[in-house]
């Protein structure tokens, strides 16, 4: 009987132990779910004219005004847009040795990068009148900010934090898609407490907690420029723009002749 009474007790052992286990591997299977980032797609909820000579780098909102940073040498822009109509309302040139890249609205002030000269520019928002010049050390890609600080983008996995008066940079960030890098971030919006990015040169864009630089979501933009019809050159999908009060997301692309505004999918 004690003998037998050893062997069952151990096979209870072994099977709680077997138990456990499972128990232990399902929890962190399902943390592991719960961290992986959301997925998906888009709708289509309006169409608007869009310049297709625009080499679109940066894209901003603000009441019913679109402003629009373009690129290439001796061609890139500032402008401001009507988003309703796609007028050009007024516009003013970059000299001819910058390529222009991202903007951001930041109070009553647009702040506009450049790409490999370390020089941006920061305008009056009423009339485009240049302000002042500053400096940053990497390339200029993308550029928002979350009510405190500026977030820039350079083209690589890193996101930079800037004092929106100094232009100091104050902290960096990696993102992560769990384990691997995302390279490529390019043009930036803020929206929600989140990071949209732009993802160099896919037709995806990124969704980044700032805070912690992991990928939260990727919204997947396939087919978009099949909307566009088959005249003239158009390039990548880029430039993404929130309008904050109505809650409404817009993107385009460099040389795109339509601006589209857009509601996310649930793919799960």
């Amino acid at each position: 009987m004690a003998r037998f009474g050893k062997k069952l007790l151990r096979k209870l052992l072994f099977a709680v132990a077997v138990l456990i286990i499972a128990v232990v591997a399902g929890s962190c299977s399902d943390s592991d779910h719960s961290s992986s980032p959301s997925l998906y797609t888009y709708k289509v909820v309006g169409t608007y004219a869009h310049e297709r000579r625009a080499f679109t780098q940066g894209l901003a909102y603000e009441n019913g005004i679109m402003y629009e940073g373009t690129g290439l040498y001796r061609h890139s822009t500032l402008r401001k847009i009507d988003r309703a109509t796609g007028n050009i309302l007024q516009i003013i040139e970059i000299p001819a040795q910058y390529f222009g890249e991202g903007i951001t609205i930041y109070g009553d002030k647009i702040i506009q990068l450049t790409y490999k000269s370390g020089v941006g520019f920061v305008y009056s928002k009423d009339d485009l009148k240049l302000l002042r010049k500053f400096s940053y050390s990497t390339e200029g890609w993308g550029i928002t900010h979350d009510g405190n600080r500026l977030i820039m983008s350079d083209g690589t996995a890193t996101l930079y934090f800037l004092n929106p008066d100094t232009f100091e940079q104050i902290g960096l960030i990696e993102v992560r898609d769990q384990d691997s890098p995302v390279h490529g971030l390019n043009e930036l919006e803020y929206v929600k407490g989140e990071v949209y990015a732009n993802v160099w040169p896919t037709e995806r864009i990124v969704r980044i907690d700032p805070g912690t630089g992991r990928v939260v979501g990727w919204i997947y933009m396939d087919g978009l420029s099949n909307l566009l019809g088959k005249s003239g050159e158009i390039d990548v999908l880029n430039g993404i723009a929130y309008d904050a009060v109505g809650d409404r997301l817009f993107v385009t692309g460099k040389f795109w002749p339509k601006l589209f505004e857009i509601k996310l999918v649930s793919l799960k």
